[in-house]
């Protein structure tokens, strides 16, 4: 297990990648900052936990005032003209022009067509100017530009921080106003330190251990269902079988006989509910995943933009994978392609679980199998 997989898992099952990008950018920072030996390295300074503590503070107090004051105002302006209102859903124009104030002026027209210059022309806003609106919308001054690694900073607060980047990370509202807060004042790696502590302990305590338990599963969705359906039809098939012989005229000897079907579809079915199929465990081999089945041409895989730490959203449906992976049929799902498994630490947890399904059957089975012995046959055929 790689971090290549890891990064494929956050990619295409979890639909997380950003905390292992940003974790990986944070580390890379982290070594550059302290490798760097420029002059202006003394405009960037340390963000304490005192001074943490102490913007916090403020956006909880901040906050907590809000709360207090908008009820009240509610009720002040209730009735009256500036009453918040909410617009009606149906039979609304989105293209009206909202009426005018009776204190208005000539001048009030001109504001519905100010914008920055990066606008007015239909492009998209570069990062500098979303991650300048990013310290305004928080409350925060506008930081120096000539500390060192500003340009960098100011991709990460568009990239991961503010609300509405491709990559933005699963933040509190605090920890990310706090964040944009520490990055107004410093550049050092310390102001980031909380958001970074948050992300890996979301990749160490829940994304990590699902992405094991996810790579235990050997076999595709239609794989383990079909293995699942092989072992209920042979749990089945051994009951009939043996409801068959108790009630002819064999000997109860021959009963035993179903045991064989018993512990085999309760093995399959264990091992299935695991996302095991006994078959790809005895050759140690998995399926390829989805997105490993189609390479691009020069023999790249698809998924090596993931690794870059800034860019768009992580988003894979427009992929030319996922439209051919869905025309295959299901039968060619079953029976796809597949690898042997490297990972020792993971053959040898596949192999725990294997045990643990062949015991379980050996148990269960050889209770239906004593029950069926110790009934009189029915001498009926």
């Amino acid at each position: 297990m790689t971090v290549r997989d890891f990064m494929n898992y956050l990619v295409y099952i979890e639909h997380a990648a950003e905390n292992l990008q940003f974790w990986l950018w944070y580390k890379d920072f982290l070594k550059r900052f302290k490798a760097a030996e420029t002059s202006d390295i003394a405009l960037a300074p340390l963000w304490t936990q005192a001074m943490q503590d102490d913007i916090v503070a403020r956006i909880r107090k901040d906050h907590a005032e809000k709360q207090r004051i908008e009820p009240r105002s509610a009720q002040m302006f209730k009735g009256g003209e500036f009453e918040k209102t909410v617009p009606e859903a149906t039979g609304s124009n989105p293209f009206r022009t909202p009426p005018r104030s009776a204190h208005s002026g000539p001048d009030d027209q001109r504001s519905l067509c100010t914008m920055p210059n990066s606008l007015s022309s239909g492009a998209t806003p570069g990062y500098k100017y979303q991650a300048s609106d990013a310290f305004a919308t928080a409350g925060a001054k506008q930081p120096f530009t000539i500390q060192p690694f500003r340009d960098e900073i100011n991709r990460v607060v568009a990239t991961y921080i503010m609300d509405g980047a491709p990559r933005q990370l699963n933040l509190s509202s605090w920890e990310q106003k706090a964040a944009v807060h520490a990055l107004s004042y410093t550049t050092h790696p310390s102001a980031l330190q909380s958001v970074f502590g948050t992300v890996d302990s979301s990749l160490r305590r829940q994304a990590h251990p699902n992405f094991v338990r996810w790579s235990i599963c050997n076999g595709n969705p239609a794989r383990v269902f079909f293995a699942r359906a092989l072992g209920v039809s042979l749990i089945l098939g051994g009951i009939v079988m043996a409801l068959v012989m108790t009630l002819s005229r064999l000997g109860r000897g021959y009963r035993a006989l179903a045991a064989i079907a018993f512990v085999l579809g309760i093995s399959t079915l264990v091992a299935a509910y695991k996302g095991m199929c006994v078959v790809l465990h005895g050759m140690h081999h998995r399926h390829i995943r989805p997105w490993e089945l189609f390479v691009q041409n020069d023999g790249e895989d698809l998924g090596k933009q993931s690794f870059e730490s800034f860019g768009s959203a992580n988003s894979y449906e427009d992929e030319p994978w996922v439209v051919k992976y869905e025309k295959r049929n299901i039968v060619r799902k079953i029976f796809d392609r597949e690898v042997w498994i490297q990972e020792p630490a993971l053959r040898q947890i596949q192999d725990t679980i294997f045990v643990q399904s062949i015991l379980a059957s050996l148990l269960l089975g050889g209770v239906l199998t004593a029950i069926f012995v110790a009934v009189p046959r029915g001498n009926l055929f």
